[in-house]
């Protein structure tokens, strides 16, 4: 799709073209992450292309059992700045038949690459604060990781070297569904060697049903440590070694939903996770303000539109609010008061979901009737004390930005981007507002500083870098960690910086100067970076 999107934006804007517009029917992942970072090079171009007409997302019609299960986007393109007409789905019915209702809403506007109009979340940059705290969970590759409860029950009874490497696993459907109660081997930091003298059974089961699939990887690194799982997540690992629990969401989810997780569950790749106990942090991320944050820069999924939270965008990008102490600990108190309330209830009633309760909160919101079995699952969920908890926690949060309660989404919106723009230029200046200081700074590669008052918050002192330390910090090894250390090494520097003077900042040295590069590669497309000579770098200035 995006190829295509592409080639054809690049052929309008070739000198000379007689081509004036043209226009796509896609999936309407259109507008997601990475997918609008194609559209973005064209949009915010010296010689621009604006979009004409959009539609994000649309119903594919004469939605049979043989019909593809998608939903649409529409887009039209022409060279230069213009306004466009973006329209939105207000009705569907008769779907399935040769004559489907389809009602619109058009708005008038510059359209931005997330298909919207207003304000531009594609522009909000990935903070510093919140660098080191986000991860995926882990990816197994090969079925046979996975244990139904039986299986586990034989494996743990051969002994504790055996119960030792058998976890609770849980993903995200296990999150706001019904646990299935499977288990997973993770044999992470065993050697080959050590799985097959003290674990031979466990280390024969794998052999049959995890190291065929992996001997056909094309990544080296998985078919060799075919008995570990393919993305182990070894930061996230460090991140909560010493957490109580931690923060969860589902990647994917009809509502967007925050838990605490214990650690001793073993999270998949479907679940987003926040390395942090912090109940106000928790708060704040189950707030409105975060929520409406979140619809706006993730995107959605499949002919069910769920919604898609993203660590590299999402999270990386919200500005959270400073919190006084007492702030803090009200904030803490009524979230760990909604978390434990909604527990208890899925403890007294096993069949119950989150999805559950939460479509009834949805309902009970837009003023719907509720049927017999809605009205069952309003009481055994205690519906009505969540939303009013939900209701307080979406009071704090807002008190905490200094502002009102009862802000359009539009609002929220243009008022989360400034506030991105703002942090991202103290940041530049040495300013970080760490959200788990001592473990950041540490991870950040500076020295641990005295945190400053202002106006009664904690903020966090300027950066300053280790000297006198023999013992370099390494450069991390995923994505977003890589983003933020270039960013925090070029937001210190008082001068453009090149590739090989920041890996010499790391452990590794020149071997991760190519890594750096990318890095610096991705910030320069995207517009968060200049270069006068395409060698040395400096971060724009924030407007």
């Amino acid at each position: 799709v995006m190829y295509w999107w592409d080639r054809a934006a690049e052929l309008l804007t070739r000198k000379g073209t007689h081509l004036k517009r043209f226009g796509f029917v896609t999936t309407n992942s259109l507008s997601q992450i990475f997918q609008r970072r194609v559209m973005e090079k064209y949009l915010n171009a010296k010689n621009p292309v604006s979009l004409l007409m959009a539609i994000p997302d649309h119903p594919w019609t004469k939605a049979t059992r043989d019909a593809a299960a998608v939903r649409i986007a529409m887009t039209v393109a022409a060279s230069g700045k213009h306004d466009g007409r973006l329209f939105e789905v207000t009705k569907e019915e008769g779907l399935d038949s040769d004559a489907p209702n389809i009602q619109l809403m058009e708005a008038v506007g510059k359209i931005n690459s997330d298909l919207t109009t207003g304000t531009d979340v594609t522009r909000a940059f990935p903070l510093l604060a919140n660098a080191f705290l986000c991860f995926r969970g882990i990816t197994f590759m090969g079925d046979g990781f996975i244990l139904r409860e039986k299986d586990a029950k034989h494996f743990r009874s051969l002994g504790p070297e055996y119960e030792a490497v058998l976890k609770r696993y849980i993903s995200g459907r296990d999150l706001v569904s019904r646990e299935r109660g499977v288990w997973a081997i993770d044999l992470f930091d065993y050697t080959i060697d050590v799985v097959r003298l003290n674990l031979a059974h466990i280390y024969q089961h794998l052999l049959e049903t995890v190291k065929p699939v992996r001997d056909k990887d094309n990544r080296a690194s998985y078919r060799e440590k075919w008995w570990v799982f393919a993305e182990p997540r070894t930061e996230f690992r460090k991140s909560v070694r010493n957490l109580p629990r931690y923060i969860a969401t589902s990647q994917t989810a009809k509502h967007r939903i925050f838990q605490f997780l214990d650690p001793e569950l073993l999270p998949d790749q479907t679940l987003v996770l926040v390395a942090s106990d912090d109940t106000a942090l928790f708060g704040i991320l189950s707030s409105k303000i975060h929520k409406t944050w979140a619809f706006a820069l993730g995107g959605w999924l499949g002919i069910g539109n769920d919604h898609r939270y993203s660590n590299s965008r999402t999270f990386a990008c919200f500005p959270f609010p400073t919190l006084t102490e007492r702030q803090s600990e009200k904030l803490g108190s009524v979230a760990m008061e909604m978390h434990t309330l909604r527990k208890q209830c899925q403890a007294d009633h096993p069949g119950l979901t989150l999805t559950q309760i939460y479509n009834v909160r949805e309902k009970l919101r837009a003023g719907e009737p509720l049927n017999d079995s809605e009205e069952a699952i309003k009481t055994k969920g205690l519906v009505l004390i969540v939303n009013e908890l939900h209701d307080k926690i979406d009071a704090l949060v807002a008190q905490a930005y200094g502002w009102p309660a009862d802000l359009s989404d539009e609002d929220i919106l243009a008022r989360l981007v400034a506030l991105n723009a703002q942090r991202a230029a103290e940041e530049k200046r040495g300013l970080v507002r760490w959200l788990r200081p001592d473990y950041q700074r540490a991870r950040a590669g500076v020295a641990d500083a005295q945190a400053a008052a202002e106006s009664g918050a904690q903020i966090a002192a300027p950066l300053v870098l280790e000297a006198g330390k023999t013992q370099k910090p390494s450069f991390p090894s995923s994505e977003v960690e890589r983003t933020a250390a270039v960013f925090a090494a070029l937001a210190m520097a008082t001068k453009p910086l090149d590739a090989a003077s920041i890996a010499r900042m790391y452990r590794q040295g020149a071997r991760a100067e190519p890594a750096v590069l990318r890095v610096l590669a991705a910030l320069a497309r995207l517009g968060h970076i200049h270069s006068a000579d395409g060698k040395s770098f400096a971060l724009r200035r924030a407007a």
